[in-house]
C-alpha cells in the first residue's frame, strides 16, 4: 500500500486489515474470470443480501470477506465500477445495507434482513437511554449519542462535527474513535456516506470523512428493534447457525471472535 492508500485509511479511521509480509502489504482477492469474483458495487449488494452480512476486509475466516471475492488490482484505483474501496462508500449512501464497524471492530456490511438480529443481540435488548439509565454506558457515548437523540430529523453528522459537538478534544473527553467503534459494535450507530469537508470559504479538501447516523435514523424503530421480544442469545444462535451454513469451514472460535 502506497503513501496515498495510507492516507486514506488514516483520514476515515478505517482498519485497514490486510497481510503483511516483510513489510510489504498483501490484498487477497480473486481473478476477474473466477466465478466467486464480484464485479460491481450491484453484485457486492446482491451477494450480501444473500449471505445476510459480511466483513470488508480478510479475517479469521477464510472467504468471509469482500476482500476475498474482488480483484486485488482494483483496490484504491479510485474507479468507481470497479473499486471496492469506493464500493463501500456507494454501499453506505444507498440505503440498502448497513455499513460499520461491525466485526472485531473492523468494517463491513450487514443486510437489512439481520439488521434486527444483530440489533437484538449486540444491544442486549436495550435502547440507548435505557442502556445507559441503567450505568452500562459510560458518559461519553452518551454525550456522542445525544447527537442523535430527541427526534432529531437531521440526525446525520460528519466525524469532525461529531467530536467537536460531543465535546471530545485536547480540552475535552478522549478517546473519541473508540467510542464510536463500541457504539457501532453495539449497533447503535453506522456509516450513512463518506464526504469531504469544506473550509470557510464553502470549497471541498481533503480525503473523505465518515458520516455516521444511527440505524433508526436511516431504517425506522419498528424494523431495527422488531426482534426485541427475541432473547439476545437466540439471536447470537441464529447468527452461529446461519454462519455454519453459509461458511460450514468456520469453527466456533472464529465465528466468536469475528462476530461477537
Amino acid at each position: 500500500m502506497n503513501d496515498s492508500e495510507l492516507g486514506i485509511c488514516k483520514a476515515l479511521d478505517e482498519d485497514c486489515a490486510m497481510g503483511n509480509d516483510s513489510g510489504t502489504w498483501i490484498m487477497y482477492g480473486v481473478e476477474w474470470d473466477d466465478p466467486e469474483c464480484l464485479h460491481s458495487v450491484d453484485e457486492a449488494i446482491e451477494y450480501i443480501d444473500k449471505v445476510g452480512f459480511l466483513p470488508l476486509f480478510k479475517n479469521d475466516i477464510p472467504g468471509f470477506s469482500l476482500e476475498e471475492r474482488t480483484v486485488p488490482h482494483y483496490w484504491w484505483s479510485g474507479d468507481e465500477e470497479n473499486d471496492p474501496w469506493v464500493w463501500r462508500e456507494i454501499i453506505a449512501r444507498s440505503g440498502r445495507v448497513v455499513y460499520g464497524k461491525f466485526f472485531d471492530k473492523k468494517a463491513g456490511f450487514i443486510s437489512l434482513e439481520w439488521l434486527p438480529v444483530f440489533a437484538n443481540y449486540r444491544r442486549d435488548g436495550y435502547d440507548f437511554d435505557s442502556l445507559y439509565e441503567d450505568g452500562k454506558a459510560p458518559m461519553r457515548h452518551k454525550k456522542i449519542m445525544s447527537n442523535f437523540m430527541d427526534d432529531n430529523e437531521d440526525a446525520v453528522m460528519m466525524s469532525n462535527e461529531l467530536k467537536q459537538a460531543a465535546g471530545f478534544g485536547k480540552e475535552g473527553e478522549k478517546g473519541f474513535e473508540g467510542a464510536v467503534t463500541t457504539l457501532m459494535m453495539q449497533m447503535y450507530l453506522c456509516n450513512c456516506d463518506f464526504r469531504r469537508r469544506r473550509n470557510k470559504k464553502g470549497e471541498e479538501y481533503g480525503w473523505n470523512v465518515a458520516m455516521y447516523t444511527t440505524p433508526e435514523h436511516m431504517w425506522g424503530y419498528k424494523k431495527v428493534t422488531s426482534r426485541y421480544k427475541e432473547k439476545p442469545i437466540d439471536s447470537w444462535k441464529k447468527i452461529v447457525e446461519h454462519m455454519h451454513d453459509i461458511y460450514p469451514i468456520a469453527t466456533d472460535r472464529q465465528i466468536k471472535k469475528v462476530l461477537k
